[in-house]
Formats: structure tokens, C-alpha cells, sequence
């Protein structure tokens, strides 16, 4: 099984995972779960600073429906090297849940 762009999965490498994949082998085949994002381009040429060009986008994952967007979610937090910031952390470190959207820019 390969990815949309061709790269192959981990099951391609006979690395296994427990349960079986979905139809589309993606986040959006959990029930409830929504995944939307943004694309921003504009403008061309050499870097002006406060005027662009423009280059920038976001993700976010809504875990739960929209109607029950304050049921909490399980959750987990686990840093490869500790570099970035996960806004939110504490409240994951915590309580082991949150209730908001996941956004990625």
C-alpha cells in the first residue's frame, strides 16, 4: 500500500501496527473526526519584510463532532528532541485530555 504521492506506508516495510486500517488508511476514517486546511500564496519575487511574498498555510483536526467539542479527548504528549512549542502542553500534561481543535502551521 502506498501513500496519494506514492511513497510507501510502514506495512510496506512489514512494520505492523495493531487493529486494521481503514478505507482510506487516514485520520478522516475515524468516525467524527474533520480535518480541514488553509493555503495562503501571494505574491512573487525577492523577500520584502511586512510586504511578502507570502508563503503560509495551517491544518487543523477537529477530534470530536462539532456538537461535542467540549467532551474531552484522551491525549499524550511525547518530545523526540525538545525543540518547537506545543501551546497547550500543560493542560495535556495535566489532565490527559484536552477539548480544542489540533492545529499544525
Amino acid at each position: 500500500m502506498a501513500t496519494p504521492s506514492g511513497k510507501p506506508r510502514a506495512r510496506s516495510f512489514n512494520i505492523g501496527f495493531d487493529g486494521t486500517p481503514g478505507p482510506f488508511n487516514a485520520i478522516t476514517d475515524v468516525p467524527g473526526v474533520a480535518v480541514g486546511y488553509a493555503t495562503l500564496i501571494s505574491g512573487d519575487g525577492p523577500l520584502v519584510v511586512g510586504k511578502g511574498p507570502v508563503r503560509t498555510g495551517v491544518t487543523a483536526i477537529l477530534p470530536r463532532p462539532r456538537a461535542e467539542l467540549a467532551t474531552p479527548v484522551f491525549a499524550g504528549i511525547f518530545s523526540q528532541n525538545g525543540n518547537g512549542e506545543l501551546t497547550g502542553s500543560h493542560i495535556i500534561e495535566e489532565t490527559g485530555a484536552f477539548n480544542f481543535p489540533i492545529t499544525i502551521t
